[in-house]
């Protein structure tokens, strides 16, 4: 029997536009545990770069800056995600299309997916954590209290994300999104180093047809069974 980690660490995994940055949200909220968003690292090591004159082809600058940063996930009074870097709200930033291009380099590293490791793990106090990402469950938290690997058809993600969006004066083309989604997903999952897969032990549950709400307290009865 593995043990489990302490304080507990609740993984949720899945690919883009699954709904795991918003059900982590709302489970950490529920539990009063703190929130990793550990795709917007990649983005605030861009930042951090940009911020401090670094390369993005120097390996073992970002590789240090990854370690230091000085990071802290929270939320609003509407469950929005809000994100500091020295004590800084950079909410915006992390969210521009110019961060996640950079981003992209950034995560391609190994260096500096090495060194956000510890920085991930690193989040992990009491009285407990909600993580989501690609690999929380199979590399970051193997041996976390609860895996969840959400997921919802392609085609579902992308009409999720064009509404998102849209909802923020964005106009993109739904099947140029959907090619997009399915695009990413491939990448993802067939990647070296840390590809999107459900972890072993990992609870598989698809959001398609499922609410929000029912999504969220069907993880919370998960976490209750412990």
């Amino acid at each position: 029997m593995i043990a489990l980690l302490d304080p507990p660490v609740i993984t949720i995994d899945g690919p883009s536009g699954s709904g795991k940055g918003t059900i982590a949200r709302k489970v950490a909220n529920a539990l009063d545990f703190h929130l990793l968003d550990s795709g917007a690292l990649y983005r605030l090591v861009a930042i951090a770069a940009k911020k401090n004159g670094i390369a993005l082809t120097d390996c073992d600058a970002l590789a240090l800056l990854a370690r230091d940063l000085d990071i802290r996930f929270d939320s609003n009074n509407k469950l929005s995600e809000k994100v500091f870097m020295d004590d800084i709200d950079v909410t915006l930033e992390v969210r521009k299309e110019s961060t996640g291009a950079q981003a992209s380099v950034v995560a391609g590293l190994t260096e500096v997916r090495l060194a956000l490791l510890g920085r991930q793990r690193a989040f992990q106090v009491p009285p407990g954590l909600v993580a989501d990402g690609r690999d929380m469950g199979t590399n970051v938290f193997p041996s976390a209290a609860i895996k969840v690997f959400l997921t919802a058809g392609a085609e579902v993600r992308a009409k999720r994300r064009h509404k998102q969006l849209k909802d923020q004066g964005v106009d993109v083309n739904l099947a140029a999104l959907s090619r997009d989604i399915k695009g990413r997903d491939e990448r993802d999952s067939s990647r070296l180093v840390a590809p999107l897969k459900p972890a072993k032990n990992a609870r598989i549950l698809d959001s398609s047809e499922l609410s929000i709400e029912t999504v969220t307290n069907t993880v919370l009865e998960w976490v209750a069974e412990l």
